[in-house]
């Protein structure tokens, strides 16, 4: 397969990066503290692609106070209807650099373009378009509930979706009144700068939102602070459980939602075609690099090996590359210590025994690429079938009967998302109902709506974002 890299002061014009980025604190564009600052990446090919400020602790401390500020003196006395008009105006411009974003995003984070330019940036200007309407309606949607905002609150933002996990965050918590103070990863930062941009563009009131840029230490300093009254995080379970015994003991709201390990289970009844189409998105869709991934394939008996021959045919034809060219399927790994890890486990499935598969494609030379790859015969003790591997992996058990593959799919420590395929309604009814899982896909895979909640149970986090559930994540309810 030949492979070939757009050209790189194209790609750069197109999404206008710029040299260097500040932190935007109280409606401005600053340096950190000190000068600092940090490189940021192109995973397809390791070029600089800019320098962002790296936040002080001090840094922070100016961010929270310039939110609690404004919060006081001016976002929270707004009508909501007015608040409305400001985040449709976010979300209206979010559409008209629609191109810009999507090519960053790529950039930035080593996504598919296709997957930026018609997933990513439509859905976060559509969940400012959904919460611009709830704006004005808070006390219709909790009556007799006198709902108000919580205060100043700070947000931490994964990697794998940088634009769409801000706009998830920051879109319910404007509408409901607070003001936000927003920690994106390190590894994709660009986005949520030009987020910024766009809110600073929109004439929102200064310190309204403010992004603060940085690695752990900065997402310390904002959940360690007394002035947020909220903390909303989505990440690693690992670092979720750090910062629910930093926030133990305080009166401070929290959400996470943090990793998962679902299980995609297919039953002999199901179309069989579209299920291959389905566990191809569920688990290739960005590389793996999502939470509710379908990375564990559950097959009836009776079907397993013609499934297996039909989905590596399919993933036969996936194309592996350069995520600029628009006819690629799976772009580059986020980062290098991700691209370690996801070895590792296809290494330890090796050392375990188990089928090892991988597309016969040619990978680029430079970068983080990883060919598409099956781990058949998992047991279930299996490493990579407890643990999340966020990558284009994919572990693979059978099952005889309906109790074995329930038993299965909620053997894990995590419940975040599963699917369920089969042409019969009542025994897709029957296995939802009984999987420890937030969201249950029936027949499709990954389908997102700002009006559809999202959350897990167990490992996976508590809470919900999304939806009418996603206001009540932002508002004091007084019954």
């Amino acid at each position: 397969m030949d492979f070939k890299f757009a050209p790189a002061p194209e790609s750069a014009d197109i999404a206008d990066i710029k040299a260097t980025y500040g932190l935007f604190i109280d409606g401005k564009f600053v340096k950190a503290t000190g000068g600092k600052t940090f490189t940021t990446y192109n995973p397809a090919n390791s070029k600089h692609l800019a320098k962002i400020a790296d936040a002080s602790a001090a840094d922070t401390v100016k961010a929270l106070k310039a939110a609690q500020s404004a919060g006081q003196g001016v976002w929270k006395k707004m009508s909501g209807a007015e608040r409305g008009k400001y985040l449709f105006r976010i979300a209206r411009m979010i559409q008209e650099r629609a191109r810009e974003l999507a090519v960053a995003e790529s950039l930035d984070g080593g996504k598919p373009i296709r997957e930026s330019r018609d997933f990513d940036v439509p859905m976060a200007a559509a969940h400012f378009f959904y919460y611009a309407g709830w704006a004005d309606k808070l006390e219709y949607a909790f009556p007799g509930a006198n709902p108000a905002p919580l205060g100043v609150v700070a947000q931490i933002v994964p990697w794998n979706f940088p634009l769409l996990m801000a706009a998830w965050k920051i879109a319910p918590a404007l509408a409901c009144g607070n003001t936000v103070v927003l920690k994106p990863a390190e590894q994709t930062s660009l986005t949520a700068l030009k987020l910024a941009e766009i809110i600073q563009d929109c004439d929102l009131p200064p310190g309204v939102v403010n992004v603060v840029t940085g690695g752990p230490e900065v997402g310390k300093s904002l959940v360690n602070s007394d002035i947020p009254a909220k903390i909303a995080f989505t990440g690693s379970t690992e670092v979720g459980k750090y910062i629910q015994k930093q926030v133990a003991g305080t009166d401070k709201h929290l959400t996470l939602e943090l990793g998962g390990k679902a299980a995609h289970i297919v039953l002999e009844d199901a179309a069989l075609n579209q299920a291959v189409e389905g566990v191809v998105n569920g688990i290739f869709f960005n590389q793996g690099h999502v939470c509710c991934a379908g990375s564990r394939l559950l097959l009836q008996e009776s079907i397993a090996d013609g499934f297996i021959e039909k989905l590596k045919k399919r993933m036969r034809t996936l194309v592996v590359g350069d995520p600029l060219d628009k006819n690629t399927d799976i772009g580059a790994i986020n980062n290098k210590e991700q691209f370690k890890r996801i070895q590792h486990f296809i290494n330890s499935g090796k050392e375990e025994g188990l089928t090892v598969f991988q597309c016969p494609t040619k990978l680029p030379d430079n970068g983080y690429f990883i060919a598409p790859t099956l781990l058949l015969n998992a047991a279930q003790s299996s490493r990579v079938v407890q643990e999340e591997i966020f990558g284009p992996v994919l572990s693979i058990q059978t099952f005889r009967t309906v109790d074995e593959a329930i038993e299965k799919a909620n053997n894990v420590s995590y419940g975040l998302s599963a699917g369920v395929w089969s042409e019969k309604g009542s025994r897709i009814f029957n296995i939802t109902r009984q999987l420890n899982a937030g969201v249950v896909w029936a027949n499709t895979y990954n389908k997102f709506d700002p009006a559809s909640p999202f959350g897990g149970y167990k490992e996976s986090g508590f809470g919900r974002e999304g939806g009418v559930h996603g206001l009540h994540a932002y508002l004091k309810i007084n019954i």
